[in-house]
């Protein structure tokens, strides 16, 4: 069944709805047109023997008539219905034997009789009614052209269930290929779709229906994918852009190192050298998967109730001694007793790259701060240098986006992403206003109002 069309579905189920409906009503019609043909044939009977005499059941010919005695035997009769009589002694006893309490509407107080019987191998329906003196007056009427009628009836009814059966066939096989037309069309479209030509568009009918709605939301579903896979594409080219430079300068000084005639000093800083590259490398393949596991799984927090003051310390004096070798001055501030829910450790990465930024290309005294705001918590890293600017600050938590946009040997533009990715896990937001930059976490606390939890949520 389910590799039927759709289109043959829905006509067979629409088909097999009309006939029973069809078959109901012919079963109505039929049942009623007997019973009305019935009830006109049994009013021209009891008219019959309500009027008739022996005078005039002689004058009968080409109907069924006969006038009874009490004791069955045939008085009169018209000349089709003979002189063997239509009714037996016993149904002509049961009549003198009846009140006339069983009759109803025009019957009521008279005895009576009405059945159907085969009379010369003809079905013929008998009226009786008890006369005045003891006689039984009984009209017959043959039921051969009300069977034929009938019969006539039900063939129409069934030619007619026919033909309306394959009108209806046809019209909803019609109607459902018109409905399925746009499908067909957005299939034979989405077919064509290739990550070649990823732009281009399910066609979606004018009509605000259910189909025109499934291609608005098959449409927005592509925009998303294809923004994925432009986002993954860039992605791609900048981390192998990011990748070679390191690796060409490894390469360069390894060759270089290799050159005879080279003195120890001259090794030593080629290999001083490689190893630096060497760990920029770790560090962009380490950031990379950060951001990777980000974007498909959701990065896992474990988090917990943390005192704001102490967690600022903690950063501040993991950044202590490369601060004092730059001269710079490390400040941690936060109002006592403010504890903000977090996953220790992603949120002291957060912070860590906010604070090496700030080493990397601020200046003065770097201050860490944390406030509590009407939402939840805002943690900020400030400097006194120029800080970004305007355009800057509005990519800055992009993905290999750096205020210097010459690709050296500085950093890969992916500390201020990951900043965000760990933001975004804990339902939080990233902000930056010249040297100014924050980290904004809602004030949710874990479930069991302390202990450690594990949420997964996605990175931005």
């Amino acid at each position: 069944m389910s590799r039927v069309p759709i289109r043959l579905r829905v006509t067979g189920a629409f088909v097999l709805v009309m006939a029973l409906v069809l078959v109901a009503t012919g079963i109505f019609v039929d049942a009623r047109v007997r019973s009305e043909r019935t009830r006109a044939l049994d009013a021209e009977l009891r008219s019959q023997v309500s009027s008739g005499d022996a005078a005039s059941v002689r004058e009968e010919r080409d109907e069924l008539a006969q006038l009874l005695d009490a004791d069955g035997r045939v008085l009169a009769a018209s000349d089709e219905a003979g002189d063997a009589a239509l009714l037996s002694p016993a149904d002509v006893r049961a009549l003198f034997d009846d009140d006339g309490t069983g009759g109803d509407g025009e019957d009521a107080g008279q005895a009576v009789l009405s059945r159907v019987m085969t009379v010369d191998g003809e079905r013929v329906r008998l009226f009786a009614r008890r006369g005045n003196d003891d006689e039984v007056l009984v009209a017959g009427r043959s039921l051969d052209d009300l069977d034929d009628q009938i019969a006539s009836l039900r063939a129409t009814l069934l030619i007619g269930g026919i033909v309306a059966l394959l009108l209806a066939a046809l019209t909803a096989y019609a109607a459902v290929a018109a409905a399925l037309r746009p499908v067909e069309r957005m299939r034979a479209r989405a077919a064509a779709i290739s990550d070649e030509d990823p732009a281009t568009r399910l066609p979606v009918p004018p009509a605000r229906d259910e189909i025109g709605r499934l291609g608005e939301t098959l449409n927005a579903m592509l925009d998303r994918l294809h923004g994925a896979l432009r986002r993954e594409r860039r992605f791609v080219a900048d981390a192998s852009h990011e990748l070679r430079t390191p690796l060409s300068i490894l390469k360069a000084e390894l060759e270089l190192a290799a050159r005879p005639g080279r003195s120890a000093e001259e090794l030593r800083a080629t290999v001083l050298s490689a190893g630096e590259e060497s760990d920029r490398l770790t560090r962009l393949a380490e950031d990379l998967l950060v951001l990777a596991r980000a974007d498909r799984d959701g990065l896992p927090l474990r988090a917990r109730r943390l005192d704001a003051g102490d967690l600022l310390r903690t950063v501040r004096d993991r950044f202590a001694p490369r601060a004092a070798a730059a001269g710079r001055a490390l400040e941690a501030d936060a109002p006592a007793g403010l504890t903000l829910s977090a996953d220790p450790l992603r949120i002291e990465q957060a912070l860590g790259n906010l604070l090496d930024n700030a080493l990397t290309h601020g200046a003065g005294t770097v201050h860490l701060t944390a406030v509590k705001t009407a939402a939840g918590t805002r943690l900020l890293v400030t400097d006194d240098g120029p800080g970004m600017s305007a355009e800057f600050a509005g990519s800055a938590f992009e993905r290999f986006t750096r205020g210097d946009q010459a690709r050296g040997r500085g950093g890969a533009g992916l500390g201020l992403a990951i900043v965000g990715a760990i933001a975004a896990a804990h339902g939080g937001t990233t902000g930056a206003d010249g040297a100014t930059v924050w980290i904004d976490l809602p004030d949710a606390r874990p479930a069991d109002d302390g202990d450690a939890v594990t949420a997964t949520a996605a990175g931005g």
